[in-house]
């Protein structure tokens, strides 16, 4: 994780290296001894985890976390314990620290940290990426929105400036490009296997050289793409 280091205290920014010399999987970036001049930095930088402490002069730690629009993970390093209510109010506060600091209690409070970023990590991941099973999804065709059943296509051509969509029952034209229809497309069934085509992997019948064959039609792999056809198939 990259961290900072906010104390008005040379000697406990000295501490508070030390200690992160100590985990391996901290990378400490900068130091500062006024949260205003860290506030520029992190402006224009991004970090994983701040050691802030509470009592500066002039701007706070609590007023510095208040002023945060996106905060990192923060673990608070002070000498008076009665803010630790207060601070734990805010979700993205990971651990309160005693000075002296020493290192087995540091490390609990990495441990935490570490697996507060982790959880977030793996949130962002569930929250971003597409639902990868859907039954239907819509196209604009002559300015009317038309729901396709998702398994039942076989087959994406570009052609020109539209695409042909084929599936079991009938095709359509719509006005729009590959990509476009490639990105609201389930990876879990569909793969792009040439400049000009996409296909549902499950619909694949055979496979000869640098083609495959789905329904009646034989469609060419280009030779970029065949190792990840290949790959995906043996995955189904």
């Amino acid at each position: 994780m990259n961290c900072i280091i906010i104390d008005d205290e040379k000697m406990a920014r000295v501490i508070i290296k030390t200690l992160c010399n100590e985990i391996d999987s901290l990378n400490l970036l900068e130091e500062f001894p006024s949260a205003i001049e860290a506030i520029k930095y992190l402006n224009e930088n991004k970090v994983d985890l701040i050691f802030l402490d509470i009592h500066m002069p002039n701007f706070s730690g609590l007023d510095f976390i208040k002023s945060l629009k996106n905060p990192p993970k923060i673990i608070l390093t002070t000498s008076d314990p009665k803010f630790a209510i207060e601070a734990f109010e805010y979700d993205f506060i990971v651990d309160y620290l005693l000075k002296p600091l020493e290192l087995p209690r540091f490390k609990k409070a990495i441990d935490k940290a570490e697996r507060k970023n982790l959880a977030s990590n793996e949130v962002k991941k569930e929250t971003s990426k597409p639902i990868d099973i859907e039954n239907d999804f819509y196209v604009n065709i002559d300015r009317r929105l038309i729901k396709i059943d998702l398994p039942s296509i076989y087959l994406i051509e570009a052609k020109g400036d539209y695409i042909k969509i084929k599936t079991e029952t009938k095709d359509y034209k719509v006005h729009s490009t590959l990509k476009k229809i490639e990105e609201k497309l389930p990876d879990s069934l569909f793969l792009k296997i040439h400049r000009s085509y996409i296909i549902n992997i499950k619909k694949i019948i055979d496979i000869e050289d640098n083609s495959v064959l789905i329904k009646k039609d034989v469609i060419p792999v280009s030779r970029s793409k065949r190792p990840e056809l290949m790959k995906r198939l043996d995955l189904l």
